[in-house]
Formats: C-alpha cells, sequence, structure tokens
C-alpha cells in the first residue's frame, strides 16, 4: 500500500497484522470445522490472510531494514579484478540516487524526536570501550575484543569501516545499486571534490583502472608521488600488455626523461611554455613580455642551427648570448656571403668602438661581425634579432630579462636537468625518453610524479609546461587526427588525463586544455580538495570560474569548506518537506 507521506521512523507496526493474519490462516486451516463453512471458501480465506500476513511483512522488514541501516554501514569493498569495464559507461562505484523521498527522511531523522533511531546503541558503545581497554590482551578479554571488531553477520556489534562521514546519509536508501556515467560525457571533463584522505587517490584508482583496461591513452599526473597510484598504473599496463613510462622528479635514475620543449609545432610555443612559467600581472607583464622575445630569438636561432631546444640549452645561451649570436651569424654568412671572414678579419674598429664593446660587455668578434653587417647592409629575421639584443649594455639587458634565471636554474639543477634536457645522442643512458605524440601512437600509459612535497616550485613549472605541451598536441590533433605522416594507419584512442591534487598544477596554459581538447579526443578528470585551492593557485576568481565552467561532470566526496559544498547544492532543485 502507497501513502502520499512516507514515515520509517516508527515502530515497525506492521509485523502486528502480519501475525494476526498468519494466526487466522493457521487457524483456519487447522480447525476449519469450527467454522461450519465450505473447504473451499476456507482455503480461499487462509490464502487470502497468508497474503495480507506476507505484505504486512515484507512492510515491516522494511522499515526495520531501513533504520538499521541508519547506525550501520556495510563495508564495500571491490576486487580490482572485478572493476567492471564497458565501451560506453564508466563505474563510478555503489550508491543511489538522490530525490525528494532522501531529502525528507533526512530531516525526519534530524528531529530530536527521532534520535533513538540514529544513535548507535549502548550495547555497540560497550564494544568499542571493551576493544580500547583490552586490545592486544590475552585470555578472554582479548579474545572477545578481536571478536567484537570481526565483520560478520552474527556481530551485532561490527564496527563502522574507516571510512569517515555520517552513516545516516548511506542508509537512507536500503537498496543501493552500481552507478555509473555514460561515456559521451567524459569529453566534457570531470572534476573530484574532496578533503584529505577521503578517497579522491582510490577512486582515480577505479576510473584509471577503466580507461586502461578500455584501451585510452592514459596520462597521470600525480605531484605528491603516491606509490599505490604508481603501482596501480604500472600494473594495469602489464595486464593490459601496454607500454608503461615512469616520469619521476623524486627518482630521477630511474624515471623516464622527457624535454617539455623539444617538441613543438611552431618555434613560438617553446617561449610560450617558458616565459608562461613566470607572474605576467601588474609591473610583470612587461618583463615577461621581454623574456618572451628573448628565448624566441634563441629557439628560433638554436632550430635554425639543427639543435632540438631544451631548458639547459636554452640557459646556456640566455647567459652567454654572444657565443649563440657567433654561431648563428658565421653559419648564416656562410650561406648568404661567401668570404666574409676575409672582409671581416681586415675590420679595423676605431678606439670609440672598442670602448663601446666593453663597455657593454659584448665579445669583440660579435661586434666586428655585427660591424660587417651593418655595412653591407644585410638581413635575417634572426640575426636582425640577435643584433638588437647584442646591441644593449649586457647589464641593463639582463635585469630586464633577470625573471628567467631563477625558473632556469630550478630546471637544470642536479639529477632534475638529466630527465628535463635528455642527451638524445647517449648511447650509454638506459632511460627511455618518451614524448606527448609517441605516446599517443604506441598507445602508452603514463605516470607523472612531480614530488611537489620537496620541491612545489619545480613541479609546478614542470606540470604547466608538461599541459602546454599537451595542448599544442591536442591543437595537431585537431588539425590532421591521430597519426598524422605515419606510413600507416593507427587506431584512434581517446587520451584520458588524470591530475590528482590539480591545484598545485594548474595554469593559464590548463584552460585552452579543458575548453577546447575535447574535440580532439581528450578527457580530463581532475582532482583537489577544495575550490578554493584553485582559486588561491591562479589569483583571479574569474579565471578560476572558467576553468569551472569546463568541468561538467562533478563528483562530490566529503568537504569541509562550504563554498566548495555550494557548488553542487545550489545545482541542485529545491524540494517541498512535510
Amino acid at each position: 500500500m502507497s501513502y502520499p507521506i512516507e514515515n520509517l521512523f516508527r515502530p515497525a507496526v506492521e509485523y502486528v497484522p502480519a501475525f494476526a493474519s498468519l494466526s487466522g490462516a493457521i487457524l483456519l486451516m487447522s480447525a476449519h470445522e469450527w467454522f461450519f463453512l465450505p473447504k473451499a471458501l476456507i482455503v480461499t480465506a487462509a490464502a487470502g490472510m497468508v497474503l495480507h500476513a506476507g505484505v504486512r511483512l515484507r512492510q515491516g522488514i522494511r522499515v526495520s531494514r531501513f533504520q538499521r541501516n541508519l547506525t550501520r554501514l556495510p563495508k564495500y569493498v571491490i576486487p580490482t579484478s572485478e572493476i567492471p569495464v564497458s565501451k560506453s559507461r564508466l563505474f563510478l562505484g555503489l550508491g543511489f540516487k538522490w530525490d525528494q523521498r532522501h531529502t525528507q527522511r533526512l530531516a525526519l531523522a534530524r528531529d530530536p524526536k527521532n534520535r533513538r533511531y540514529i544513535t548507535q546503541s549502548g550495547l555497540y558503545t560497550w564494544a568499542r570501550r571493551f576493544e580500547f581497554r583490552h586490545e592486544g590482551r590475552g585470555g578472554a578479554s582479548g579474545w572477545m575484543a578481536k571478536q567484537t571488531r570481526k565483520e560478520a553477520w552474527w556481530n551485532p556489534v561490527t564496527p563502522l569501516p574507516p571510512v569517515g562521514g555520517d552513516p545516516i546519509i548511506h542508509g537512507l536508501e536500503p537498496d543501493e545499486t552500481e552507478i555509473s556515467m555514460d561515456l559521451v560525457e567524459r569529453p566534457g571533463h570531470m572534476v573530484v571534490l574532496g578533503t584529505t584522505r577521503v578517497g579522491k587517490s582510490r577512486l582515480a584508482e577505479v576510473l584509471i583502472t577503466q580507461d586502461i583496461r578500455r584501451g585510452d591513452v592514459v596520462i597521470v599526473f600525480d605531484p605528491k608521488g603516491d606509490a599505490g597510484l604508481m603501482t596501480r598504473c604500472y600494473i594495469e599496463a602489464a595486464m593490459a600488455g601496454r607500454e608503461f613510462f615512469m616520469f619521476h622528479l623524486g627518482y630521477p635514475d630511474q624515471s623516464a626523461r622527457y624535454n617539455p620543449i623539444g617538441n613543438f609545432a611552431r618555434t613560438t610555443e617553446v617561449s610560450t611554455r617558458i616565459a608562461g612559467q613566470l607572474p605576467g600581472e601588474g609591473q610583470s607583464a612587461a618583463f615577461k613580455e621581454f623574456v618572451w622575445r628573448f628565448v624566441n630569438v634563441i629557439a628560433r636561432a638554436r632550430t635554425t642551427l639543427g639543435y632540438r631546444p631544451d631548458y639547459r640549452m636554452i640557459y646556456e645561451d640566455a647567459v652567454n648570448i654572444d657565443a649563440l649570436a657567433l654561431e648563428y651569424l658565421r653559419f648564416w654568412l656562410d650561406r648568404e656571403q661567401p668570404g666574409w671572414n676575409e672582409a671581416v678579419d681586415a675590420i679595423e674598429m676605431d678606439k670609440t668602438q672598442i670602448q663601446q664593446a666593453m663597455k657593454s660587455g659584448r665579445t669583440m668578434d660579435a661586434m666586428k661581425i655585427l660591424l660587417f653587417v651593418r655595412e653591407n647592409n644585410l638581413h635575417d629575421p634572426i640575426a636582425d634579432g640577435l643584433a638588437s639584443i647584442l646591441s644593449n649594455d649586457r647589464s641593463y639587458f639582463e635585469k630586464l630579462v633577470s625573471s628567467l634565471y631563477p625558473l632556469l636554474e630550478k630546471l637544470t639543477t642536479g639529477k632534475t636537468a638529466q630527465i628535463l634536457s635528455p642527451q638524445y645522442d647517449d648511447p650509454t643512458d638506459p632511460r627511455p625518453i618518451f614524448d606527448w605524440m609517441s605516446v599517443i601512437e604506441r598507445g602508452a600509459v603514463v605516470y607523472v610524479g612531480l614530488d611537489s612535497l620537496s620541491d612545489y616550485e619545480v613541479a609546478g613549472a614542470v606540470g604547466n609546461a608538461m599541459f602546454a605541451d599537451l595542448t599544442s598536441i591536442a591543437g595537431q590533433t585537431y588539425k590532421f587526427e591521430q597519426g598524422y605522416g605515419l606510413s600507416t594507419a593507427i587506431p584512434k584512442r581517446k587520451l584520458s588525463i588524470h591530475a590528482d591534487e590539480f591545484n598545485e598544477l594548474i595554469g593559464d596554459e590548463f584552460i585552452p586544455l579543458l575548453n577546447k581538447a575535447g574535440g580532439a579526443g581528450f578527457q580530463v578528470a581532475v582532482y583537489t580538495q577544495t575550490w578554493a585551492d584553485v582559486e588561491a593557485r591562479i589569483g583571479n576568481k574569474a579565471k578560476a570560474s572558467q576553468i569551472g565552467g569546463n568541468l561538467n561532470t562533478l563528483i562530490m566526496l566529503r568537504v569541509k569548506n562550504k563554498e566548495t559544498a555550494e557548488i553542487l547544492t545550489d545545482q541542485l532543485p529545491d524540494v517541498q518537506l512535510v
């Protein structure tokens, strides 16, 4: 029977009519001669009473089960081998769809009159105290303490699983089912919010496991370096027969190598990725533009000379631009002006020119070549850029680009330089080198451990450079699709990016990755504790809202911040309570 108003916070009175009907049915069948009725009528009446007893018993059991669930939360464990994998659905876990009934039930549960239904029994409280006093002891008391902690159907005082939170929330719906989402929604990207130690990394493992088994290219960013997450990625990749790369700033001797600025569609991307790590607000904006142009000139010169740029090379050229200028000018003049060497050697610089060169801090060879270029009215875009840099006083120009040096120092110090600026022609180094395009072509799995607990600044810089590189790959995929330039077609794969603690990685490079890369097959899942962490990292609430607007799927675990919780609650409809 359906009632307009549901109230499960009451005694299970359904057992009374169930018992009465069942007793009546037994009486009818065992003493039917007392009623002087036809046997067929007796059987029909007894069957009706049994049916009524069954209905009422079922209703009573529902009430009792609901009340029991309010204080007992079953432990949910699923072996990784049993995680369901589908080509159309993404498994999220066990749960239920919240509607008006659950809001009504929660309101009733919070009513002081119903306190007894949500309060643990005295026996449960006694069991926890007993365990605390006798844990680890021998004898009967120690044995009893072990028994009360066992998770068994016969144990009425089974402790709640160590997941925290409020068991009332799950208890509001006794019939939980497997929850999944349509994979069509994945390119809209996903954000998972939850405070520390509430299951973000374990949820990430569940999602990553499915993505790997489904055949997606999977890239996992883990700033803190969770060993369990890395192990899960490796095991799943090995079981799926997929190539696995581990890039870890904390273990450079075992890490794969990666050049964040070595692959690009346009040379300007090199300067954008480096200058993008610098502050660009207020007065810093002008200096950031100087750095961008400076690095762009260096990158153009190096690529024209046939080099693949890396952080160490850019740093060496930045602190000694004269050497690069000489190398490029000689390369250029050999092609454009044969016999230039003799003409330069014949140049005699007067005293004023020599003093000017010494004052500017530039080498005499560079000044003589530039003088030859000007006298012969020779022009080349890269040579002109180098000439404009050398025409400035060295100490003055270094002040303009001084913000570049600390950044490059961080990225080229110690063993970090070996994995961020790999030597491609070193046959003695067994550590593999990867780039994002080759990862996609080979269908690989990549784990990126940034070791932010040791050095969060380097972790943030490397993470941002990787995101910028991925954004560039998305642009190429948009234009040419996967496998462009290969002799044989490769399977078109989705690229699943999982960024744990992404507030430590977020930057301007991340925004175009979210709002434009979905069409290139990129699907991003980010994990963080509160949305305030994102705003604090970005330093701009409007930009943080722009990022949030591109994360269409929201999964919220337990949070402590009210503003973060309101991201979910503000999207829920109002319902009427009675």
